[in-house]
């Protein structure tokens, strides 16, 4: 998992140390909902898909299984959630017997990466919010091609660049191009409204700073760690609210 470890790490502030990952359920007890939007995620299914309690669901980083509950609760569908942070998936499994889809519901702790390799033919796969863990757009879309069925979708929450000068995020058409060589076709798209990111943004991150000053004044030594998470993730959210269009996305696996 140490190649998993260091992109999330990467990804979390800007020293991307490894010694930050032991205090991210802490940093983010009070969010279950992270990345994604179940709300957004289940519409697209409920509005374009097909679905029965034999339809298989692959939450890749399922985070604390926010997304996986929805689904089981409103669709009685099965679901397996797959997250490298342990916490995330006991907290999963909890949430899942609150909502009563316990036995709808199999929240496993492992690296996606791996995962993807064994895991096949199901009919909805989801990638929330993991940016490049499984390697650039092209790699990402044809391992995800391999874990679904024929006729099969995906799910996918990330971000479009609002122009070319960004070199971290393809824009629209560049997922678009990337969507089609691989062999998908573009569902649906749900592109979150400058307003509402802007707010969702701020009450996440008002909560993140106020658990990270704890943790500094609980861990004075590294306080450097903490501080270094609140920056990174203002300017993650700054980049989002000027540079970034966050999307919602439904895939369809072409015959």
């Amino acid at each position: 998992m140490e190649a998993v470890e260091e992109k999330l790490a990467q990804s979390l502030s800007a020293e991307g140390s490894v010694e930050l990952i032991p205090y991210l359920p802490y940093l983010l007890q009070d969010l279950w909902e992270l990345g994604s939007s179940p709300r957004d995620m289940l519409e697209m299914v409920q509005k374009h898909i097909t679905t029965s309690g034999e339809t298989r669901v692959l939450d890749l980083a399922c985070g604390k299984g926010a997304v996986s509950i929805h689904l089981a609760k409103e669709l009685g569908c099965m679901v397996k959630g797959i997250d490298i942070i342990p916490d995330f998936v006991d907290y999963a499994g909890q949430k899942a017997k609150e909502y009563e889809v316990e036995h709808l519901c199999k929240f496993v702790v492992g690296d996606i990466t791996k995962a993807v390799k064994k895991e096949t033919n199901y009919d909805i796969v989801i990638l929330g919010a993991v940016g490049d863990v499984l390697g650039n757009p092209a790699n990402t879309m044809a391992i995800l091609r391999d874990t679904v069925k024929k006729g099969g979708y995906v799910l996918i929450d990330d971000g479009y660049a609002k122009d070319l000068a960004n070199t971290k995020y393809f824009t629209r058409d560049q997922w678009l191009s990337t969507f089609a060589e691989a062999g998908f076709r573009l569902v649906d798209e749900n592109v979150i409204g400058d307003a509402e990111l802007d707010s969702i943004n701020q009450k996440q991150q008002n909560w993140i700073v106020q658990r990270a000053l704890e943790l500094k004044k609980k861990f004075p030594e590294k306080a450097h760690l903490f501080e270094s998470y609140i920056q990174s993730q203002q300017a993650e959210c700054d980049e989002l609210e000027e540079d970034i269009d966050g999307v919602t996305i439904l895939l369809q696996v072409l015959d």
